[in-house]
Formats: C-alpha cells, structure tokens, sequence
C-alpha cells in the first residue's frame, strides 16, 4: 500500500474523488433506507455499479480523464486502508462470543443461548454452505466454464468457494435484529452466536486457502512466515495492551489509543501482504490480539470502535475500486447459468442449514424459518472475503461477480423473508413473547 502521485494537483484529484465516493455512499444508503433494506445494500450497490456505468456511458477516454491511473492507485490504498481498520473491529468482536457469563445468563443482549444450542446452529448453518460451496465448483468443473474456474490450484479453489457460501455478515446480523426488535429474543441471539463463531471458523478456512493457492516456488513457506509474523504481533500486541503501565498511561490520553491501533494494524497488514499472505489476515489476527472484556479490555474497547468507524466511513472506496477494476470486464465473461447457480446454493445453503440448526436446538418451526432467514445475511464481511480470495488470485473476476450477486440478493432479501414468516406466522405467534413487526 503506497500512494501514487503525490503532486499538489493529483492528490486534489484524489480528494476530490474521495468526496465523490463518500456523496455517492451516502445516496446509496439513503436509498436503501427508503427502501427499507440493510443500508449496505444502497452503499456497495452503488459503489459496485458506478465505475462501469460511467465506463458504459462516456467510454474509456473519458472515463481515464475522470479518473486517471494515478488517482485509481491512490484509490486503491484508501479503499485497502479502509478494509484492514474495518477488519480490526469486526475481529476483534468474534472474541466476545461466550465471555458474558455461563450458559442460561442473560448477556448484554438478552437471554444467552446453551452450548448446546449455538454448537448445533452453528453446524448446521456452517457444513450445508460448505457443501453447497462444493457444489458449486461442481458446477463448474462439469460446465467447463474457464472464466470462472480461473488458474487457481483445485485446492485452494474448492476451500475458497466453500468460504464464500458460508459467510454471516456479523455486523449487518446485529443492525437488522435491532431493526426488527429482536435483540432480546433466543432466536436473535442463537443467530447471532453462530454467526460469530461460523465467522471465527471462515478466517480460519480463508487462511488455509491463501496458502494453499501461493503456487509460486516458496509461496507456501512465504504464507507460512508472513502467518507467524502476524501471530506474533498479535501476541506481542495483546501483552503490551494488558500492562498496566501501559493501559494508565493511554486511559490518561484516550486520542492517542486509536491511532496507536491504526498504526499496528496497517504495518502489520503491509509486511502480511509483503510477505506473501493477503493484507486481510494480518488486520484480522490484530484484532484478535487487542484485550477484549474483563481485565486489561481498558481503554482499548473505544479505541477500537473508532478504528472500525474510520474504515467503514473508508469502504466505500473500496467498492468504487472493485467495479472499476474487477466488475468492468466481468460483465461480458459472466453466464447467467453461474449467476443462477450461485443464487440457488447460496440461498439453499444458509436457509435449510439454518432451519435445521435451529430445529436441532429446539426451536419452533416460525423461530426456526426467522433464524435461516437471519443467517443468509452476507453484507460487507462477504465482500471482504471475496476481495481477499480475487485478490490471492483464487477467485476469478467472473466467479466474483456471481458471488457479489449472491451477496447482495441475500442480505437484500433477509428483510422480506423475515416480513413472510412473520405476516404467515401471524401476529399472534411472537418471538419470545415479544410482538415482531410483520414486515
């Protein structure tokens, strides 16, 4: 991550499409609003679309006047930037799950679901979308689809589509709980556990596919240095943040807890990516390693609020960058066959893993349909994961595309499916004797 061009007039050209993007963002959410959709859907619909809509309209030429290599390079950084500080919250959040208290507390969220519970939604909603995965590269072994198979080791390839089906986007679950009420009910809470720990299990499982997909001579032992590396930080990072010395002395000066975050984790994104393992991983193992809860959490759990804040205000460049760069010429390589085949197993994947999961865990059939409903949320933490794999070189640009597709209609379509299983439930049959808004 290096900034291009760092003459006066370029790095205006640069602010001034930072603030394109950012006016462009905020359109996008505005209208997903009205449309009573997750806000996220607006933003990265918006920001996916533009770049080759503009391309489509006022060709190439002008297209490169607008937005000259220089200033798509210094977009580049930003948006890579954004993801790592986004990451580092989003991380560190998986953590939390199980530290509230024994089984049958109540968290701060309302009732905590058993071990036993979140370990069968949890396997349920994770094996039937990896198996779902598995049959999509099926799919595309048997239609001979080049485009979309890509280069990629068949390894690496099976592991990163079997990733990609599997997501629940965290931070989009918990919006739409709030939205809907139901933060205080099982079903809300049983989503969001497993969600947490299929997310825990997804870094894992993308690690393993970076490094099976470094082809090159030396790769695997590269992913394997640059693996250690951020594991190092991260410990090294966890047993500073806990010294007391050091946590007096940044509780006396709060402004200066975030930057020193910031600054951790896009270093050790940088030297990850430099030495061979994508800049994600090195964010994500950072965010692990800063103190969460109980003894030793002060002052970093705002510090790592702010961070995350910062590199959300900060995706939306990235999505500018991928519709540029990735989407553009995807479009015309892309089978509708791929795109629906996509849809229909992502969709089956999340929705029957998550019905069943919650069966297994005792929940009724309407509580059961709202938690497969609430578990085929992908949002911003697919896109993250997709990006990480293109960017690897396992997922080619149109199997991207199909993904993004899937992505999007899923987390688009939550809303809906919650408002169906409400309104046929009736509203005489509430979630936790909570009434749920039929919508």
């Amino acid at each position: 991550m290096e900034l291009h061009g760092l003459l006066p007039a370029q790095l205006a050209h640069t602010g001034a499409a930072l603030l394109a993007v950012t006016l462009l963002a905020v359109a996008g959410r505005s209208a997903a609003r009205w449309l009573r959709l997750p806000s996220v859907i607006g933003e990265v619909t918006v920001g996916l679309l533009v770049g080759p809509l503009v391309l489509a309209l006022f060709g190439r030429e002008l297209f490169g006047v607008m937005l000259p290599g220089a200033v798509l390079e210094n977009l580049k950084v930003v948006g890579q930037a954004g993801l790592v500080l986004f990451l580092v919250g989003l991380t560190h959040k998986l953590r939390s799950n199980g530290q509230d208290g024994p089984d049958g507390q109540d968290g701060p969220g309302g009732p905590r679901p058993s071990r036993r519970a979140l370990s069968a939604l949890a396997g349920w909603a994770l094996v039937l979308p990896l198996v779902a995965g598995l049959l999509l590269v099926a799919v595309i072994e048997v239609s001979g689809d080049g485009a979309a198979r890509g280069t990629a080791p068949l390894p690496a390839f099976v592991v990163m589509v079997a990733v990609a089906m599997s997501i629940t986007a965290v931070p989009v679950l918990s919006r739409i709980l709030v939205d809907r009420g139901m933060t205080d009910t099982a079903a809300g809470n049983l989503a969001l556990g497993a969600a947490l720990v299929i997310d825990g299990v997804g870094w894992v499982l993308l690690t393993v596919a970076v490094g099976l997909g470094t082809g090159q001579a030396g790769g695997p032992v590269g992913a394997a240095q640059a693996l250690l590396f951020a594991g190092v930080v991260a410990l090294a990072l966890r047993a500073v943040l806990r010294a007391a010395a050091v946590r007096r002395f940044f509780g006396e000066r709060p402004g200066l807890a975030a930057p020193l975050i910031a600054s951790v984790a896009l270093a050790t994104a940088l030297e990850t990516e430099r030495l061979g393992m994508t800049a994600v991983v090195g964010a994500a193992l950072v965010g692990l390693g800063v103190p969460r809860g109980g003894q030793g959490a002060e002052p970093w759990e705002g510090a790592v609020a702010r961070v995350s804040r910062a590199g959300l205000a900060l995706t939306p460049v990235f999505f500018v960058v991928t519709g540029v760069t990735v989407l553009t010429g995807a479009f015309a390589a892309t089978s509708w066959t791929l795109i629906a085949a996509t849809l229909v197993l992502g969709l089956a994947g999340k929705l029957t893993g998550g019905y069943w999961g919650a069966r297994s865990a005792g929940l009724g059939t309407a509580d059961a349909l709202r938690v497969g409903a609430l578990m085929n949320t992908r949002g911003l933490t697919e896109l993250i994961v997709l990006q990480a794999g293109h960017r690897a070189g396992i997922l080619s640009a149109p199997l991207m595309l199909a993904l993004v597709v899937m992505a999007l209609v899923t987390t688009a379509a939550t809303g809906p499916l919650l408002g169906l299983v409400n309104r046929t439930a009736g509203r005489s049959g509430p979630v936790d004797g909570i009434a749920v808004p039929a919508r």
